[in-house]
């Protein structure tokens, strides 16, 4: 059975706002709280999305009703699940930032209650989590990603990758998976690849399907990524962030006590005005920075074995000392990297003992040695 937008629609005009002031009760629909529903169609039937605006000052008190219109749409014959941000707006002039969206509680013990100061509490279960980030697309951020996962994993840790790009997930490409999680209540398990224990928003939605989402949605994704997988027991969980220094990032460092990241860039000069910016970024919020990764840093010809330099080299190395972080180390381009991520089978995995492991083994290994006991507390992000 499809389920149509309108149909949704329909359905939540019979949720109803709590009565105001003046004795009246309207829908929610009416009322213009309702985003326009994404719904993506699978196997085992429609995932819903939307989100609901509210006052900022009745954020909380309207998280059953939050709760009421999921349940609402979630009862509409042919609708497998459905995801709702609770999305406060904020009055022009009013300085108070706004409060988050508010996830679902998961069924599983809560996480600890926020710490004296304003600390943000961790993911259950999890020792570390690190960002592996990039200040624009197409610098090999995801391959990176995957594979220091696996090498955190030969240094004998328990390792957890996150994808946390919504617009374009490329981990279920990665692992070669494109089953959809289990789910235990609101629960969702991790998919297990290679030993790894993977989330992707991709799992979820059909590889061609574009998420046409505004940053509420974002945020509330990441937030329900975080805190209703299970993922514990880990002792890193790397979270493989989208480009740029936008919502997720913010998130992030808001929901979380990041341990660190790790910054991707090529050598060339574009690449590293970009990644420049996303380092400065994770600096303002006080994350750590881990260090910085030059991927394809030289190019050696199959053939003739002659050493190219397509996209220069040495670059990340030179900013890294110019700004004073760890410089990780350098991946070449290489066809063998390409082709077995293309093919599911990232080359830490596919080949444990070849000299391109061996470098992100290394990488891994400083990654390792960098982490420290107890986590850093999460940044306190005051917009002015």
């Amino acid at each position: 059975m499809t389920v149509t937008k309108q149909q949704i629609l329909d359905t939540l005009a019979g949720v109803m706002m709590p009565s105001s002031t003046n004795g009246k009760s309207e829908n929610i629909v009416s009322l213009g709280m309702v985003s326009d529903p994404f719904v993506t169609t699978g196997d085992a039937g429609a995932k819903v999305m939307f989100s609901l605006t509210v006052p900022a000052d009745q954020a909380q008190a309207l998280e059953p009703l939050r709760g009421q219109a999921q349940a609402a749409v979630e009862a509409i014959d042919g609708v497998a699940s459905a995801m709702v941000a609770l999305t406060a707006e904020r009055k022009m002039g009013d300085r108070q930032p706004s409060a988050p969206p508010q996830p679902s509680p998961p069924n599983r013990p809560a996480p600890a209650a926020p710490a004296a100061g304003g600390e943000k509490p961790g993911v259950a279960g999890v020792k570390h989590i690190i960002a592996v980030a990039s200040g624009k697309g197409g610098v090999g951020k995801s391959t990176t990603a995957i594979n220091l996962a696996l090498g955190l994993q030969n240094q004998g840790l328990k390792v957890g990758l996150m994808d946390a790009d919504i617009y374009g997930p490329s981990v279920p490409r990665l692992v070669g998976i494109s089953g959809k999680p289990e789910a235990e209540g609101r629960v969702l398990k991790p998919i297990e690849a290679f030993g790894l224990k993977v989330m992707s928003i991709g799992f979820l939605v059909a590889e061609d399907t574009p998420m046409i989402w505004r940053g509420p949605m974002v945020i509330s994704a990441l937030t329900q990524l975080l805190r209703e997988v299970d993922w514990a027991p880990l002792d890193v969980l790397v979270v493989d962030m989208p480009p740029g220094t936008g919502d997720a990032q913010l998130t992030m460092a808001q929901q979380v006590p990041l341990a660190g990241a790790v910054i991707v860039s090529t050598p060339q000069d574009l690449s590293l005005i970009d990644a420049r910016k996303g380092l400065n970024m994770f600096t303002k919020v006080n994350v750590p920075i881990l260090g910085i990764v030059e991927n394809m840093s030289t190019f050696f010809c199959p053939k003739c074995g002659e050493r190219t330099d397509i996209f220069g080299h040495g670059g990340a190395q030179e900013e890294a000392a110019r700004l004073n972080v760890p410089f990780l180390g350098g991946v070449p381009l290489h066809m063998d990297i390409r082709a077995k991520s293309d093919a599911g089978t990232p080359v830490v995995a596919d080949d444990p003992d070849g000299p391109h492991a061996e470098i992100y083994n290394q990488i891994a290994a400083l990654i390792a040695q960098a982490l420290t006991v107890d986590q850093p507390a999460a940044p306190a992000i005051v917009f002015e």
